[in-house]
């Protein structure tokens, strides 16, 4: 689940533990843990609301001062159903964060990495490798390729736990240093942090 940054330090604490979406379908399960953009929650329930029978209350639990607030904050066709998607600070490390720390790989770790980077241009993750800290526009620029799709490459690497975000740019994990020094393709000095 996406959420707005003006609502990530409540999510950390606890106190933001409501979120409304208009989606065609369900796009959370209860009981799965999400990435917020700063931590971790899990969904405790996932039910179909009328916007009108938004309560003040769920309003302030999802970040906002009114019902009236929430609801005008709702984005797309209002012909969409409107979730109210109820959630708890989880103390799980992200998983993502765990499989880039591991600065070690074995011959099936690389074999699956060289498979999955099979349908993602090896490109994107040696212009991190060679440039680290530097914008996305810029390293997409030096590639000849679109912002959009260099961004949507940097998003696989870092599900594989091969790249981490910086305040500008990426940089390699230790993992994907390890994938790089382990097929060779091209020497990965510790960047920087």
């Amino acid at each position: 689940m996406l959420f707005e940054r003006r609502l990530r330090d409540g999510l950390a604490d606890g106190s933001v533990t409501v979120a409304f979406r208009r989606w065609r379908r369900m796009q959370v399960v209860a009981g799965h843990r999400y990435r917020t953009g700063s931590s971790m929650v899990e969904v405790v329930s996932v039910d179909v609301v009328d916007p009108a029978r938004i309560t003040d209350a769920d309003a302030r639990r999802a970040g906002f001062a009114s019902a009236t607030e929430a609801v005008a904050d709702l984005r797309g066709d209002p012909d969409i159903p409107t979730y109210r998607v109820t959630f708890r600070p989880s103390d799980a490390p992200d998983p993502r964060a765990t499989l880039a720390a591991r600065g070690e790989l074995n011959e099936d770790e690389i074999g699956m990495l060289d498979q999955r980077l099979s349908t993602i241009d090896k490109d994107t993750l040696k212009a991190i490798a060679d440039h680290p800290a530097t914008r996305a526009g810029d390293l997409a620029k030096a590639q000849d390729r679109d912002r959009a799709t260099f961004k949507a490459n940097v998003r696989k690497l870092k599900e594989l736990g091969l790249t981490l975000s910086l305040p500008v740019g990426y940089r390699l994990s230790p993992r994907g240093e390890a994938y790089l020094r382990a097929t060779g393709r091209g020497s990965a000095p510790r960047s920087p942090s």
